[in-house]
């Protein structure tokens, strides 16, 4: 039997473990990235292992998420990330050079390579046959360092794409209607490969919004063929000699295949507050908006700039419209300004923002009270726009465009047949905002230097014998890492001062929780499924550990955070009667009898609710590694153990 693109990768990395579906691999790490958000405490720990440099083929940082600087916190960061990175071997891409995905993509993103980010959308490499991942920072510190990165052994779905899309259709389009399909759950513990004849008539950039959108399915990762699209960006690019074919074998298996037909696509928004609640624009045609935002790691390359500027010239941004635009790259701003195309952007009325995450992650630009805002973003959860009470649509930059001429939500197909973007066939190099380390032997001369925003790591537990404590919170299905580690202008800046972060840990939820968990000296949380979907924030398990959160149990996991508990030495545990959620209530005291034996050898657990006697039956769902993580108190205990 064949293999996937996906299965071929793993095959030719495979360090430790079998290809059988369910069962923990072990995988070599070619590349990693971070940002500045999560690469901050990505460096402190890579830091506290006592390695001297980084051992993969490549490592960059990026700073594109904290770039508004209202504080010193911030530039502290950056100032952190930039000496460390020079001493221990690793690229800088300072400020200004562009959102991590768009730039790696554009840069260092190779075929049939393996590449870890410490970013959940880390799998926009797919886009050009590379298997990227999100991991948690920890995660990808031990990548640096030489280690390996394990993942239980996905299975692989399919999705077959016919036809060729029509005007005014982009490839949101086509990820927003997968996950209509699916649902933000239906990627779980699986790799999505797109296929079929539809495949050569999208660009790499289209293929990558389609990668960096599978984030949202829950999917390990999403990838795309290696072919003759993927030879001439590349030689676009400079890096022809970077390219390999890649394709599935014919006689390939698949667990599951669907199919989408892109003729036959029309334009299609995400309805507040998921991804997955997709509709046709048309069914919202002529609902008023207050804002629309243009770029993000998903919609921000030089396609969709030269796309929306060719929309907006010679018109006027609607007079209710506040328009944003962030191009992805230097690259891209740079050719948009070369070309003219950012002349037409600002005679609309467009409002140019940085090359940086902006409006993605809160950091500026957030509507107007109960607003309505379209983005081009990945993501529209409960208050992410930085207004609790916004509501957020997801859509392509062709519908944004469009309607932010008219003020309303406009079905761009109804202008009829489109204008033709002529894509450049050489793209402006310039790496000058790229810093390069040290080399090895002049490492010892460059000097670390730290903020007072930089605070110590917390450092977790062994479990105990026996667990007794309150059940201090209990929240629903499809809990984000946003719910449980706001993002935003207000939280961003304490990313590496965790007692600080600890002030606003599911405040979204529960405005008291902070106070009550110090108050409690922590306790067990109760949620239900998907829980810790979206971000691969690990700060969203280190502040519930500084808070004292002992265990988590939940109906079902998002994989990232799952792996991003164990690392922090928060024991995952789900329930194996997702009804019996439903026996427990907040503020019950609850207990597990031989709870550390229970972590060490069991695979499953009693949960007894000491204020009304109900039980319930946990699962243990981990491997020996993990069991060994939990018992050391988390992954960095466990490493210098190991060393």
């Amino acid at each position: 039997m064949g293999y996937t693109i996906a299965q071929k990768i793993i095959k030719n990395h495979l360090i430790s473990g079998e290809m059988v579906v369910g069962k923990e691999i072990g995988l070599k790490i070619d590349q990693t990235l971070t940002q500045d958000a999560t690469g901050t405490m990505a460096y402190l720990q890579f830091e506290a292992m006592g390695i001297k440099r980084v051992k993969t083929e490549l490592s960059v940082a990026y700073i594109d998420h904290n770039t508004l600087q209202a504080g010193f916190e911030n530039a502290d960061d950056h100032r952190y990330i930039q000496t460390v990175t020079k001493k221990h071997g690793v690229r800088f891409s300072r400020p200004g050079n562009g959102i991590c995905h768009q730039v790696h993509l554009e840069r260092f993103s190779k075929p049939g390579k393996t590449l870890i980010g410490s970013d959940s959308h880390t799998p926009t490499a797919g886009g050009i046959g590379m298997l990227g991942m999100g991991a948690g920072g920890l995660d990808v510190a031990v990548a640096m360092g030489g280690g390996t990165y394990y993942i239980t052994m996905p299975k692989m779905i399919r999705v077959n794409l016919l036809g060729k899309l029509s005007d005014y259709v982009g490839a949101k389009d086509v990820i927003l209607e997968v996950l209509r399909i699916l649902g933000v759950k239906g990627g779980v513990g699986a790799i999505v490969e797109y296929g079929g004849e539809g495949v050569k008539t999208l660009s790499v950039p289209q293929r990558a919004t389609i990668t960096n959108m599978g984030a949202e399915l829950g999917a390990t990762s999403s990838i795309f063929p290696s072919d003759e699209v993927t030879k001439a960006f590349l030689k676009a690019e400079g890096r022809e000699e970077d390219f390999v074919e890649l394709s599935s074998d014919e006689d390939a298996s698949f667990d599951a295949e669907y199919t989408v037909d892109l003729s036959a696509l029309k334009p299609l928004t995400a309805c507040p507050h998921s991804p997955d609640n997709v509709k046709k624009v048309s069914e919202l045609s002529g609902m008023k908006i207050n804002q629309i935002c243009i770029g993000s790691c998903t919609n921000s390359s030089m396609q969709d700039m030269l796309t929306v500027a060719q929309i907006l010239k010679g018109k006027t941004v609607h007079k209710d419209v506040s328009l944003s635009i962030s191009p992805g790259s230097k690259q891209v701003y740079t050719m948009l300004a070369e070309c003219g195309a950012l002349a037409d952007l600002i005679n609309a009325g467009a409002r140019i923002l940085e090359c940086a995450c902006g409006p993605c992650i809160g950091m500026g630009f957030s509507p107007q009270s109960a607003g309505v805002s379209l983005r081009t973003f990945n993501r529209n959860f409960l208050a992410r726009s930085g207004t609790a009470d916004a509501q957020v649509y997801l859509v392509s930059p062709e519908t944004a465009a469009v309607s932010a001429i008219t003020g309303v939500f406009t079905d761009p197909t109804t202008l009829g047949v489109a204008p033709k973007i002529e894509m450049p066939t050489v793209f402006k190099i310039n790496d000058n905002l790229i810093e390069l380390p040290v080399e090895e032997s002049k490492s010892d001369e460059v000097v670390v230097e730290r903020g007072p925003n930089i605070k110590p790591i917390p450092v977790g537990k062994a479990p105990e014998e026996n667990l007794s404590c309150e059940l201090i919170l209990k929240v629903g299905d499809d809990i984000t890492t946003d719910h449980i580690m706001p993002a935003g202008t207000k939280v961003l800046p304490y990313r590496s001062n965790v007692p600080k972060l600890s002030e606003f840990c599911f405040t979204v939820c529960d405005k008291d929780f902070p106070e009550r968990a110090k108050a409690k000296g922590g306790g067990v949380i109760l949620g239900g499924m998907n829980y810790g979907q979206g971000s691969s924030r690990e700060h969203a398990a280190l502040v519930p550990l500084y808070l004292g959160i002992k265990a988590v149990v939940a109906k079902s996991f998002a994989r990232i955070h799952v792996a991003n508990l164990i690392n922090f030495g928060i024991v995952p545990m789900t329930l194996k009667n997702p009804e019996d959620y439903e026996k427990f209530a907040e503020g019950d005291c609850i207990g597990i009898e031989n709870f550390k034996n229970a972590v060490a050898e069991q695979s499953h657990a009693t949960l007894v609710n000491k204020t009304t006697g109900a039980t319930a039956e946990l699962c243990l769902q981990l491997s020996e590694r993990q069991r060994a993580i939990l018992l050391a108190g988390g992954r960095l205990n466990y490493t210098k153990q190991e060393r």
